[in-house]
């Protein structure tokens, strides 16, 4: 689903995106959290976010539950879905870079080329990939939104990690082993490498 308009041509607008970063005081930048269902990625992304907020920056969560209320509230979970629906986030998140914003985004995104591809959106050093690392059994115990149980009961079809796949990250850059470590250190290594990164200012 990507047909483009031969009638439409690209504005280019007076206030660019290197003017926003400049009243923002902090680079524009998405930060992609991805993981098995129960992993935290939508806890950690808030989490993270608060820091950030904290701190003076410009700042959105994209998190898959409330995008599928709104943007992708007509895909299912079909492969080809799941596709779309990563497809649609990474141009929304594209935009908000390009308004000097830190997106973070919580998505399973289970297949490796569709990271690839949202990557591949942006500028090399505009897309940054979190690994939340958690057993499927840990995942599991968890269960907050009880969706594992009706997975196993056969309730819930395509279901990843049970039904359907996930392709874990061979390189991400960072991996957080969110079933070991506390909510504050993994949210302390996401600020690190952000300041590594130049993203936002060295504390």
């Amino acid at each position: 689903m990507n047909i483009k308009s031969s009638n439409t041509v690209w504005h280019h607008a007076t206030v660019t995106r290197s003017r926003r970063e400049q009243l923002n005081g902090h680079k524009g930048v998405v930060v992609w959290f991805t993981g098995l269902s129960g992993s935290g990625k939508s806890t950690l992304a808030h989490a993270v976010e608060e820091r950030l907020y904290q701190s003076g920056c410009r700042t959105f969560v994209l998190d898959g539950d409330n995008v599928r209320h709104g943007l992708c509230a007509d895909l299912g979970f079909s492969d080809e879905a799941r596709t779309e629906n990563i497809r649609r986030v990474g141009e929304a998140a594209k935009l908000f870079v390009e308004a000097g914003t830190v997106v973070l985004t919580a998505f399973i995104s289970p297949f490796q080329n569709d990271r690839e591809r949202v990557r591949a959106l942006l500028a090399a050093d505009d897309f940054i990939e979190i690994y939340c690392h958690c057993s499927l059994e840990m995942c599991e115990q968890r269960d907050v939104k009880g969706l594992y149980k009706r997975a196993r009961a056969g309730e819930i079809s395509h279901f990843t990690g049970i039904s359907s796949p996930y392709e874990a990250p061979t390189a991400p850059d960072l991996k957080v082993n969110t079933d070991s470590l506390s909510l504050n250190d993994s949210v302390e290594l996401i600020l690190n490498l952000l300041r590594e990164r130049s993203v936002i200012a060295a504390a």
